[in-house]
This record gives C-alpha cells, structure tokens and sequence, in this order.
C-alpha cells in the first residue's frame, strides 16, 4: 500500500467526523477490486488491494440546478463538493472558454490564481487540511502543483513542503514557491522520485500529502467538466494533457456526475495526450495491459507532463474507456508547434498544455475527430510558468 493509515490524523467517515469536516455524503469505492467503505481525509488506498479509491457521491441530488452565465468558480457546486466548515480560496475557477477555431475551444486553465488547473482541487484539499488540523502539507511536483500548494497552503496559514526534481522545474514555476514562503527541497532524479520521498513524508505522519492520490483534490478539479456545461452543454470530445492521471478522471466524473444528475445523456469521449518521451499510460492503453507500463526516464520538453509512473492510472483508463476515448502520444517538435500556433490566437501556453492541440491537429488528419465535432481542448498551464521554452 501507498499509504498507511495516521494516528494523528482524526479518522473521517459516518458520524465519527465525516459531517464534520463535510464528507458525510461520500463513499469510497476501489475502481480495481470495488471495496466500498466510508470516507477518510487522510488515507485514500484501497485496503484490500491498494488501489487508489474514488470519492463517490454517495446520493447525488437530482435537483440541482446550475446557474447559467453567473460568475463561475469551485465553490459555486459545493452541493457537489467536500463542504469543510471554513473554505480557503484565491477565487479560482471560472475560467474562460476560448473559441480557438470552428468547433474547437480551449479552456484555458492558465488564467487561475497561480496560472493552472491544479488551483481547483488546491482549495478543496487544503480547506480539508485546515479542517483536519494539520500544520504541514507537502507535495512532490513538476512545478504546477508545488506553485498551488505554495499559495493556498500561505492563504491557510499552513507550512507547504515541496519536492522537486533538481532542475527539472521551470524557472517561472519554482519562482512562484519561493514567494509563497514554501519549504522547498530538490530530489536528484524524475518526479516519480520525489513523489517517492514526499509520500515516505506523509506515511511518516510529517505532512499531510496534496499531491493528486488525494482523493479531495480531484474533486475540486472535476469542476472543469461543470463549467464546459455552463458554457457549451456537452462537447463530443475533450482532449486533456496526461501526466500523474488524475485530471482526466475528475472532468469525466464531473460529466458522469451531470449525467447522474439528468442534465446531460451524454460524456464526452475523453481523450488523454502523452508526450511520446514520457507516455506510460498510452503504452498501457495501447497494449491493453492489466499493469501500468511504467517509464524509468521520461523525456520531454513539456515538463508538467514528464512523468512516468502516474499514481491515477487507473482511474484515467476508467474514464478514457467509459467514455469511448482514445490515448493519443505527440513529439516535443510537435507541441512546440502547436503552442506557437496557439500563440498566433492569442493565447499563451506551457507546453503541456499545447499537447492538446497537437494532438487534436494529429486526430483530426487521422479521422478520429471530425471537423464537425464539438472539441475542447483542457489548456492546464499559462505560458509565463515556463518563459525559458521560448526560444
């Protein structure tokens, strides 16, 4: 198992807390072997498998009825949300969507507080932590996270610890945790090596851990899908950049969860992009393996993406094949491409998050997209969070 359970961590679930601290109207549920069992903030494997569990709404309201066109943001579905008594936010959420050219949109994420999509799940999992009672909160990052983390951890007044792999962290990134006052510490080797010592930390009972096993975290970032609907209703594909997997998962559960609600009868095919330097969970996809096909030195210029063992793989394939999606790889040249293309339309990316359009350039030659299909493109990171890529 990831994760051991922590004595001083108060245990969540039925009426020993769960109301408490706002997940009594959730269940976790093994997306491998199904164990059900109550909700806790602090430990989220599988004790039967080890399996990282799913928060499940346990009894999802049927009267729900989103206001469209009022200023979005995270908190606006707390209905659908973890509801901690105090809510720690930067007001994130409530991005715009961006018609890039007829039938495609970006969703451009870069425009939340710290400059990507991991602020929507950073207020709900550190509004948990402050519930908790914890001080110290710690990540393994490739950046995004240890930026987020940073600001919302300062906003809570809770220490943030990040772990970073030593120069491999864009510099407009790293800048941004040490404003925010983070405790920061450089681990020789790829991310999945700092997650290695972060998770050793909070096993430990040192930290409480926000990197994205956090069940909580990925609940806040499923507010992507909520937001689309405001927008367009439901699109025929959303292509999402894959690096440790959880994103894919929390926008098709926020669909499946609309879909649960009756609003919409229908999930976007959910399509994950891979650079071809670090694409574990393509090759897993690919070759229809039952075991994550991991990548020992993963290699890429997109660095939010250079990962490879992704700790949500699992949970990604659920919602890549649910959906009827595809995994899809592109090469560094062609999101370098794709992003000054994007550029040219005025929106500024990573290159993370230009994987998206290279791969939807790359599926629509192919004949997987239509040019009649309705496509939005997750675009999870601003381009000034990596300036030194611009050559």
């Amino acid at each position: 198992m990831l994760i051991n359970k922590l004595s001083k961590y108060p245990k969540v679930g039925g009426d020993c807390g769960g109301n408490r601290i706002g997940l009594g109207k959730y269940i976790f549920k093994c997306p491998k072997c199904g164990y059900e069992t109550q909700p806790e903030a602090s430990n989220f494997t599988c004790p039967r498998c080890g399996s990282l569990m799913e928060a499940i709404l346990v009894e999802i309201p049927k009267d729900i009825k989103l206001r469209y066109r009022r200023r979005l943001g995270v908190w606006s579905y707390s209905s659908l949300l973890p509801e901690p008594k105090h809510r720690i936010t930067l007001n994130e959420g409530g991005t715009p969507l961006i018609r890039i050219s007829r039938g495609l949109f970006g969703k451009f994420e870069g425009l939340n507080p710290t400059g990507s999509f991991k602020d929507r799940g950073m207020a709900v999992g550190v509004s948990l932590a402050k519930a908790i009672g914890v001080s110290n909160v710690v990540v393994a990052s490739t950046g995004n996270t240890a930026a987020s983390v940073s600001a919302y951890g300062a906003r809570a007044g809770l220490r943030a610890i990040v772990l970073l792999p030593s120069g491999k962290v864009a510099r407009g990134k790293l800048v941004q945790s040490i404003i925010h006052g983070a405790s920061i510490m450089g681990v020789e080797g790829y991310f999945d090596d700092a997650l290695m010592e972060a998770m050793g930390m909070f096993k430990a009972g040192k930290a409480y851990s926000l990197n994205s096993i956090n069940a909580w975290r990925l609940e806040g970032q499923k507010s992507i899908a909520y937001e689309i609907y405001e927008d367009i209703k439901v699109p025929d594909n959303v292509i999402v950049p894959v690096g440790n997997a959880g994103n894919i998962y929390a926008i098709w559960k926020g669909f499946w969860e609309l879909m649960q609600i009756g609003l919409i009868d229908k999930i976007p095919r959910m399509i994950g992009v891979q650079a071809e330097g670090a694409s574990p969970l393509y090759e897993t996809w690919r070759r229809g393996s039952s075991e994550l096909i991991e990548v020992k030195e993963p290699k890429t210029v997109a660095s939010a993406i250079r990962i490879g063992k992704p700790v949500n793989w699992l949970k990604a394939l659920k919602a890549v094949n649910n959906s009827n999606g595809v995994m899809v790889t592109v090469n560094d040249e062609e999101i370098m491409i794709a992003r000054s293309k994007l550029a040219r339309r005025g929106v500024f990316v990573e290159p993370a998050s230009a994987s998206t359009y290279a791969a939807y350039v790359k599926l629509i030659k192919s004949g997987v997209i239509s040019n009649g299909e309705l496509t939005v493109l997750v675009l999870t990171g601003h381009g000034l969070k990596d300036p030194d890529s611009v050559k």
